[in-house]
């Protein structure tokens, strides 16, 4: 024969190797819920009352949160059967011993074994870490650091600052480089600055996380102590000159595109020069800077911190971005610490985990199948008549608005024709012939294909905007819209139940899936998303009457969802969640709209007693469905732009005249907002 036979010894090796990554059954899918169950509802409580309650009450007195979850709503149980499905696909992968490396199979397979290989991970220990973090200690300088950080970055570790290629938000047809602010390990700059008992609290035990990963690197208490004083001491820093959450949501007071030598004059005391190099950058020409005044504060942090501070904090950022991948006690210490700002109980699983870092990693391997397996044509083909029903019924609805002038209803109309839509999955698969993998070595695949797709984000800088590109993987459950593409995305992995079903009537998808693709729709126009153009531009085509009628609605929305509490006296942040909130109240209004459009002129068909309309406001309801820990629920409402579950089923339909005349709702109701009250914008 042409090649070498295999030695019983080293069959048995093999054998053994691969029972450990297909070790375990596949868990029973639950199957797709119904359409609607009446068990769901409460139906002590009146609609008009807390439609929230009434629509969920009963699931939610039913409902137990996964001790490995933060949460549990509609999004994690279609999640959860998505996650099955994808771990029949891996398991799959790794038993077939057919399968070349080069492979897609092969590629999946290698990666989910040496993922699964616990037992390597962990003799391993820190060992896989101890290149970099020697690099780091080497640093002998502050004027080296420019060279070490870009080594980190292109790992990628998150250090310092950001920097990555994007679209010119004033030329969208360019990819160019972006630099700002970055470098914290709490969730917001906030954690850092509050002085309130849970963020004092927080910080304290961020500390001793710390303190407690440096001593699992070989530090003594003492030391690790000190070195996680001044990470958290520099972190602060940089929390002071970082732009708030809401700022950040202004896209002109982040746009200020100048010469990498303007950049150089910003903070000239770090090596701009060194950094570039390092990167493959050095012909760079024209940079981005989202924040100028964190990288006036960064070049100041250089003249003042000494080398052992930054030592101490490079070495952090190495261990804190590794430690999910090292062995068990790294990954004990990260969950400790998770634990704190989400308040699950137990850690997932490790397939859970391999799953979640194989999607992250090679995303359109593992999407591919998925939609061969679980996406069918006919799905898509139903979802796109959705989206044409929706885009009709928005576009009579704007050429009806009697807040807008002629030219800007022009302009937004032009707008939403030229809407991409993409459903299920890219056109084009995404290659990873560059990315090299084993099947004994987690953190190394993990590094490599990480490695990877950073060189691949930096070598799009210069080139034209490739539209096709899909930033969600396929198998996802969620949704978005790209102001700088003006485009609307959903992956195979929501259109499916409770969300939609090619088998349900009208009033459950246009509800369920219909109101995603309305709420994404409403993006293009929401109080960010209206100030890009057609082709994603960064560019004001409002009339200032038009744009200052624009902003008092606007303001209602905000006023409304600042008086909202949670956790006894939490108060939601209007202007953080006020492009969610305007696209949920813009979601819900056109999808039922384009319901009341899709059934003119056919009898009103109840079933189980409830009318077309009431059915789609129920299948809203059931979307935002969710039982959420309280220390998660803390963490979202500081730091999310989307209002909790609660809010975002009782707040829209507040404002909805539609909502009310379903449910026979009158003024004076809890679910009726005071007419003055009330926010309508599209």
């Amino acid at each position: 024969m042409l090649t070498r036979p295999v030695n019983r010894f080293t069959l048995a090796l093999f054998v053994f190797a691969l029972a450990g990554c297909i070790a375990g059954a596949t868990p029973a899918a639950a199957g797709a819920p119904p359409a609607l169950s009446l068990a769901n509802l409460d139906t002590t409580c009146a609609p008009c009352r807390d439609f929230n309650r009434y629509a969920n009450g009963g699931w939610l007195a039913a409902a137990t949160i996964p001790a490995a979850l933060p949460s549990w709503g509609s999004f994690d149980e279609l999640a959860e059967r998505n996650q099955d499905a994808l771990h029949t696909i891996v398991v799959r992968a790794a038993a077939d011993t057919k399968a070349t490396p080069e492979s897609d199979t092969g590629r999946l397979g290698a990666y989910w074994c040496a993922c699964m290989d616990s037992a390597t991970t962990d003799r391993l220990g820190a060992r896989p870490l101890e290149p970099r973090l020697a690099a780091i200690e080497a640093l002998a300088s502050t004027r080296a650091l420019a060279g070490q950080v870009a080594v980190l970055h292109a790992a990628p570790i998150p250090a310092l600052f950001s920097f990555q290629s994007r679209q010119d938000p004033k030329h969208s047809e360019q990819v160019i480089a972006f630099a700002g602010q970055g470098g914290l390990g709490l969730p917001d700059r906030d954690y850092y600055l509050r002085d309130d008992s849970a963020s004092v609290e927080t910080r304290a035990r961020y500390l001793a996380h710390i303190a407690r990963t440096f001593e699992l690197l070989g530090s003594g208490p003492a030391p690790a102590r000190d070195a996680a004083d001044r990470v958290l001491a520099l972190e602060t820093a940089l929390a002071r000159a970082s732009m708030t959450n809401v700022q950040r949501r202004d896209p002109r007071a982040t746009y200020n595109k100048m010469a990498v030598d303007s950049l150089a004059r910003l903070a000239p005391r770090f090596d701009w020069t060194a950094y570039l190099a390092a990167r493959g950058l050095a012909a760079l020409d024209s940079i981005n800077v989202t924040q100028p005044g964190f990288l006036r504060a960064v070049d100041s942090l250089v003249a003042a911190v000494p080398v052992a501070d930054w030592k101490a904090y490079l070495r952090w950022k190495a261990a804190d971005t590794a430690s999910a991948d090292l062995s068990r006690p790294f990954v004990d210490e990260s969950f400790s610490f998770e634990q704190v700002l989400t308040g699950a109980e137990a850690m997932l699983p490790r397939w859970k985990r391999c799953l979640r870092s194989l999607d992250a990693d090679l995303g359109d391997l593992l999407g591919r199948v998925y939609v061969a397996e679980h996406f069918s044509p006919e799905a898509r083909a139903r979802a796109l008549r959705l989206v044409d029903d929706l885009e009709a019924a928005l576009g009579e609805r704007i050429a009806e608005l009697d807040w807008m002038g002629p030219e800007t209803r022009r302009r937004a109309i032009e707008k939403l024709q030229a809407f991409e839509d993409k459903i299920g999955y890219p056109n084009t698969w995404r290659d990873y012939a560059g990315v090299s993998l084993t099947r004994t070595t987690h953190f190394a695949n993990r590094a490599g294909a990480r490695a990877w797709e950073a060189r691949r984000n930096l070598k799009k800088i210069g080139r034209p905007v490739d539209r096709g590109e899909w930033s969600m993987t396929a198998p996802t459950v969620n949704a978005f819209y790209s102001s700088s593409l003006n485009s609307i995305n959903f992956p195979a992995g929501i259109l499916q139940p409770p969300f939609f079903d090619p088998s349900w009537d009208d009033a459950m998808n246009y509800g369920g899936i219909g109101t995603v693709i309305g709420h994404e729709m409403s993006h293009g126009f929401d109080d960010r998303g209206r100030q890009f153009d057609a082709r994603g531009n960064l560019s004001d085509w409002w009339t200032a009457e038009d744009a200052a009628h624009y902003k008092e609605r606007a303001q209602k929305v905000v006023a409304q969802f600042d008086g909202y509490t949670v956790l006894d006296s939490l108060h939601l942040n209007g202007k953080l969640t006020l492009g969610e909130n305007i696209a949920d109240l813009g979601g819900i209004a056109v999808a039922y709209f384009a319901l009341q459009k899709a059934q003119a002129g056919q009898p009103v068909t109840r079933i189980d007693g409830l009318t077309p309309g009431q059915r789609f406001f129920l299948s809203y309801a059931q979307v935002w469905r969710e039982a959420v820990r309280p220390a998660s629920l803390r963490t979202q409402v500081q730091t999310d732009p989307h209002s909790p579950g609660v809010w975002r089923v009782n707040g829209p339909l507040s404002n909805l005249p539609e909502f009310a005349r379903e449910f026979g709702c009158k003024d004076g109701d809890a679910m009726v907002r005071p007419k003055e009250q009330r926010a309508r914008i599209w």
